[in-house]
């Protein structure tokens, strides 16, 4: 009767952790939910994604993935389809919810996000939406860094004060002008200029 109880228990044990990992398979992601992203052949690029409120992540290489109501088994094949040019092989990526959003809270709702833009010489031009906070260089490696043809002397971070605008140039090759550590507010527009012949 005891091996009995003992094989009992450890069957319902087995259910429950099945149970736990089909759940974890087809769990919707939702905003407000944080991704734990890993790519075995590139761990550089391992890193936690929060879920903005649009439903999308950005992942370097990758750009901007759609995840809100996805499994965690079809966003980790679309990541690993979007890198598969960047390696010889198709990397191995590992997806999974490292934290769920604020329950009561309305997901979306709970985020906090500032729209920046970039345009110009960057990988990915456009709009950004970025926590509170973020800063210059932050933004731009958010965007995919800089393509070969920018100006990194010529930087500019253009942001409107009392219906003016001003223009705030940054060095990223040098390290002049503002710092790449300055913190962004929303609105705030990156512009990245071609590089000039003999720049």
């Amino acid at each position: 009767m005891r091996h009995f109880i003992i094989g009992l228990t450890a069957l319902v044990l087995s259910i429950a952790g099945l149970a736990k990992a089909v759940e974890a398979q087809t769990y919707g992601i939702q905003p407000g939910d944080t991704l734990r992203i890993e790519v075995l052949e590139d761990p550089s690029l391992n890193r936690n994604a929060l879920v903005l409120p649009d439903g999308t992540v950005n992942f370097p290489l990758v750009g901007t993935v759609r995840v809100a109501g996805r499994s965690v088994a079809a966003v980790r094949g679309s990541i690993t389809s979007a890198l598969e040019t960047n390696f010889a092989a198709p990397p191995n990526v590992f997806v999974t919810v490292a934290n769920l959003a604020q329950a009561g809270q309305g997901g979306a709702a709970a985020i906090e996000t500032m729209g920046i833009y970039a345009m110009g010489e960057v990988a990915r031009p456009g709009l950004v939406q970025a926590a509170p906070g973020i800063t210059l260089l932050q933004a731009l490696a958010q965007v995919g860094g800089f393509t070969k043809f920018a100006a990194t002397k010529r930087v500019q971070l253009r942001r409107v004060e009392n219906g003016a605008e001003r223009v705030f140039v940054f060095d990223y090759a040098r390290g002049r002008g503002i710092s790449g550590a300055t913190a962004l507010k929303a609105g705030d527009v990156i512009v990245v200029p071609e590089r000039g012949l003999f720049e």
